[in-house]
């Protein structure tokens, strides 16, 4: 029989993730919530007895990697863990100050969910627990989960699901329905392996898995990414070169390339710091979306960019891929971040889910979103540009292409088989249909090209550098425009679209 694994206590936690002698208490005298010498107050003192601590919440401040932060962290050996009145009116007590001070947060829930002693006045606190995130966030402020063992009910939906980043921890049961519950009300057992960590990482709902030793590591990438500031200095432009006249199906076939460099090799490459996320946070994930915060020299952003490896591995780009792109739409929002998104895409997929999924409404919601979006934004152009999947990410106040990238209603294979009901005159089609970057550039669609020497896939890191620096240079242009300038300059180039220049 295996020994069950250690669960640290909300002492232990707070000593293994804060940096060394860094630990401040918050926490005064909780509410009182029970008449003196009542059933409810022995059971409460009892509780305080065995955990050491006066509620099911313990809040504070410390450092994470040198940052200043708030923490609220659960007490499990405290009533389960569970959320009265008190532990409540901590939690908001703690979001509000981390408000007013300017604080990232740091909670770490460990809960059976509302305290049943207490009945519904406890319940209904899910509300007010909410509101003090919601105001949190409208903050830009930075908000980290780590979802212990155990995380339910109410506690999970509510401030433990409303994280920027969600982590959880090994072998963790998460979920909303305690199993108990559920066996008392249909008479048989919860499925099991649903609600585990590792099975909500699998669905998208959590980024990582993460053991309590390795997380003080990746919430301080996390801050290091999202607190760093401008730097304030100009990023020096990549030299313009003289473009040769390239045919249109030699861009197009040398974008194929199984060997030409995809986000990740342009991340790894090009960027300082990356931070990967995975899935919607909803339940989906989609490999052929990349989701990440990065940072380019002296410039966090999020980076959200289509993965050609995605695309030939596992499945072309769905609904729900669109869908996680719109997860980094609303964290670029939420945390005041520039937004750089990158078009590598054959298509998006063509079936019976796709289109039950949504992909057109999909579509159209990132075309929506992107096009009003606040925070600066910098499209990239890195590969192949087909139909609406790769439409979806291209509206921004910036667009760089890479010389022999392109962008098309229809692969031309397929726009040569409706206008001649043959694939065979495609070369043809994509000349006509001035889909390469030199004819984007000309009509206004593309601001930029970033050369190949003579081709992507021949000098993947040079190449990956150049536009890593494009990119920068642009973030930092864009850093010193007035919002509501930018704005109206964004908006004014996609009305000029296909009306004559004057």
């Amino acid at each position: 029989m295996s020994e069950r694994p250690h669960r640290p206590t909300s002492s232990e936690l707070i000593t293994a993730v804060l940096d060394e002698g860094t630990w401040q208490s918050w926490d005064e005298a909780p509410l009182a919530v029970a008449p003196e010498g009542s059933p409810y107050a022995v059971e409460l003192a009892a509780a305080a007895e065995k955990a050491g601590t006066d509620e099911s919440i313990v809040t504070g401040e410390g450092r994470i990697g040198g940052h200043r932060v708030a923490v609220i962290a659960g007490e499990f050996r405290f009533l389960a863990g569970s959320i009265g009145v008190a532990a409540a009116e901590r939690i908001v007590l703690a979001f509000e100050r981390a408000t007013r001070e300017r604080l990232p947060l740091f909670a770490a829930p460990a809960s059976g969910g509302t305290r049943m002693q207490e009945g519904t006045p406890a319940f209904v606190t899910m509300v007010k627990i909410s509101a003090a995130v919601a105001a949190y966030k409208r903050e830009h402020l930075p908000y980290i989960t780590y979802l212990r063992h155990p995380t339910t009910g109410g506690v999970f939906a509510s401030w433990g699901s409303l994280g920027h980043v969600t982590v959880g921890e090994p072998g963790a049961t998460i979920g909303f329905l305690g199993a108990r519950v559920y066996e008392a009300l249909y008479g048989q057992p919860f499925p099991e392996g649903v609600q585990t960590a590792e099975n909500l990482f699998a669905h998208g709902l959590l980024d990582a898995v993460l053991p309590v030793e390795l997380l003080t590591a990746t919430a301080a990438r996390f801050l290091d990414l999202v607190l760093a500031p401008h730097d304030g200095r100009p990023a020096p432009d990549v030299p313009k070169e003289p473009l040769p006249d390239v045919p249109a199906w030699d861009s197009i076939t040398r974008s194929r390339n199984t060997a030409r460099p995809g986000v990740r090799a342009l991340l790894k490459l090009g960027a300082t710091d990356v931070l990967p996320l995975f899935g919607t946070g909803a339940g989906e994930w989609d490999r052929s979306l990349f989701l990440a915060l990065a940072r380019f020299e002296g410039t966090p952003c999020v980076v959200l960019g289509q993965d050609r490896r995605g695309e030939q591995t596992e499945a072309p780009l769905g609904p729900s891929g669109l869908r996680v792109a719109r997860r980094g739409m609303r964290l670029a929002t939420e945390l005041d971040l520039p937004l750089v998104s990158i078009i590598d895409t054959a298509g998006a997929a063509l079936s019976k889910e796709a289109e039950e999924g949504g992909m057109a409404g999909e579509i159209a919601r990132c075309l929506a979103e992107l096009v009003v979006l606040e925070v600066p934004t910098v499209c990239v152009l890195l590969g192949q540009g087909t139909g609406g999947g790769a439409l979806a990410l291209m509206p921004a106040d910036r667009v760089i292409s890479a010389q022999h990238s392109w962008l098309s209603p229809l692969p031309p294979e397929g726009a040569s088989a409706i206008l001649h009901r043959t694939p065979d005159r495609a070369p043809e089609l994509a000349e006509r249909q001035r889909v390469r970057s030199l004819d984007l550039l000309e009509d206004g669609i593309v601001d930029r090209i970033v050369a190949e020497h003579p081709d992507a896939a021949q000098e993947p890191e040079a190449f990956c550098r150049r536009m890593a620096q494009a990119i920068r240079h642009e973030l930092s242009d864009l850093a010193e425009a007035q919002p509501d300038e930018r704005l109206s300059a964004r908006h004014g180039r996609y009305r000029r679209l296909g009306r004559p220049s004057q």
